[in-house]
């Protein structure tokens, strides 16, 4: 990407332009969980299945992760503002149409198009930072982006269970216009424009085949389950389509002269191992999101509202944290950051393990607050080590490659844990089914027999209904249980991160 020429703006400016990147980037994060907490209000209005619902998030999140790396290219092609004012129109566009959608098939589409106009605000917004302070000041800039990033997500389930409350699931989507247009305007009067590169090209073979492979691969994780797996002619083709674009992809990356993400990224360490590392919380920070709405509103029977209130708490902690992390970048060592982030991350998943239907809202609020407070300490100092010791000539593809990769692994631990999470509620069920019989003494007993009986049509349906509620509770906590293995796996990445210098690059 090119990078911005000249002095650095001053301190009044600086902070109109950052204002106008956290409203940009907040209004693109927001829209990866807002809608959660409507789903089910969703599933009613287009009469869509359980399953087919959840593609409203994962549409969203696989656009995004196609079209975040070519943001470099077409910032350097036709200038870095331009793309930015074109993504801030083209998304709120989308969700304009998202919100007066009439089917499923239209909101599916409408969120395609949202996550791709909207894929370059993350990357671009963050290269502008990276630009306007100098270096010393980059942690904080660093931490005041990481909060507009995660906490939309954390925020999302609650001002969506507001709007949803108060006025209709169609308001998740209304609500981008004005925050759109405030970061419109914002941008078009205090952002400079980046000379245009119009020699500038783009590995199309590269980027096709990177993108059906990812989309291939959602595909397969997102339908698997319901078509039965490889006993499903669609998903063999799906399996075979992404490991043909995956190997078309890799042997091309290696033997192309300019291929569609440069190589020489990977001979920076930290970043390389950086990317790995977010791909890996990307996985823990959405999918834990993803598992809490149902659980809060399936199991314990919370109102939308409730269920976004309760859950407000963990935005709290991470903007408390990515502050607090941003101030103590360069007096303590980044990797002890990155490990307290992790022990924090994977206690609040144990203490899930734990939880049952009957679990109170303070537990839930604590609970969530540290895992907040966790996603601060890994997402601050993890952006940092990724990109300190970078050329500023790499920045943009950096920038895009490590969305991408958060983004895919976003995607990818949503439909992993969906889809295990249904199939642990089937073998729940049947184990836990197994012992109502009508030889099982316990249903002797006068209360039981009355109410429970399993020789009457109506015993037996609400046994199933117990058997059910019981069987998706511990299906919920072995997904948390995997999330929690899933954050001490990531422990020993911390020692191959290098140490950075007192001094770096400065652009």
């Amino acid at each position: 990407m090119n990078e911005v020429t000249g002095p650095l703006p001053p301190s009044p400016l600086r902070l109109l332009i950052t204002l106008c990147v956290v409203l940009a980037v907040v209004m693109q994060a927001l829209d990866t969980t807002i809608a959660n907490v409507a789903l089910p209000y969703m599933q009613g209005s287009v009469s869509a299945s359980a399953d087919q619902i959840n593609w409203v998030l994962t549409s969203y999140i696989v656009a995004t992760a196609i079209m975040t790396p070519p943001s470099a290219f077409l910032a350097r092609r036709f200038g870095r503002k331009r793309v930015l004012l074109w993504s801030i129109f083209g998304f709120v566009l989308a969700s304009v149409l998202c919100g007066i959608a009439r089917s499923l098939e239209e909101i599916i589409l409408f969120r395609l198009l949202q996550g791709l106009a909207g894929a370059a605000l993350v990357p671009l917004s963050q290269g502008i930072l990276l630009d306007i302070y100098p270096l010393k000041e980059r942690g904080s800039a660093v931490a005041l982006f990481g909060v507009s990033v995660m906490v939309g997500p954390v925020l999302g389930p609650m001002l969506g269970g507001w709007l949803t409350e108060h006025l209709s699931w169609r308001w998740v989507f209304f609500i981008n216009l004005p925050i759109g247009l405030l970061a419109f305007i914002g941008m078009t009067r205090f952002v400079r424009e980046t000379p245009a590169d119009r020699t500038a090209r783009l590995d199309w073979l590269g980027f096709g085949s990177l993108s059906v492979a990812i989309m291939a691969i959602q595909l397969f994780l997102d339908r698997g389950e319901q078509l039965g797996w490889f006993d499903s002619g669609e998903i063999i083709l799906e399996a075979l389509v992404a490991s043909v674009a995956s190997y078309i992809f890799l042997v091309h990356t290696f033997t192309h002269d300019k291929p569609f993400i440069s190589l020489k990224l990977f001979k920076d360490r930290n970043y390389s191992v950086a990317v790995v590392f977010i791909f890996i919380i990307g996985i823990t920070y959405l999918a834990s999101l993803a598992l809490m709405t149902p659980y809060l509103q399936t199991l314990m029977g919370y109102p939308v509202l409730t269920a976004g209130m309760v859950m407000g708490p963990r935005g709290l902690g991470t903007m408390l944290s990515m502050f607090v992390a941003g101030k103590i970048i360069g007096k303590v060592d980044i990797r002890w950051i990155l490990f307290c982030g992790l022990m924090l991350s994977a206690w609040s998943m144990h203490m899930m393990t734990g939880w049952t239907p009957a679990v109170s809202i303070d537990t839930i609020v604590y609970v969530g607050f540290v895992q907040g407070a966790s996603l601060g300490l890994l997402f601050v100092p993890l952006t940092t080590i990724a990109f300190t010791t970078l050329p500023a000539h790499l920045r943009g593809d950096a920038t895009g490659l490590y969305n991408l990769s958060r983004n895919v692994g976003s995607s990818v631990g949503i439909s992993i844990v969906t889809v295990l999470l249904a199939q642990n509620t089937q073998i729940n069920h049947a184990e836990i089914g197994a012992y109502v019989t009508p030889f099982n003494r316990l249903f002797d007993a006068w209360p039981v027999s009355q109410h429970l009986n399993p020789l009457t049509a109506a015993g037996r349906a609400a046994l199933d209904g117990m058997i059910t509620v019981q069987a998706s509770w511990v299906a919920y906590l072995n997904d948390f249980k995997l999330l929690m293995w899933l954050s001490l796996g990531v422990v020993p990445l911390l020692l191959i991160f290098k140490a950075p210098k007192k001094t770096g690059n400065a652009s």
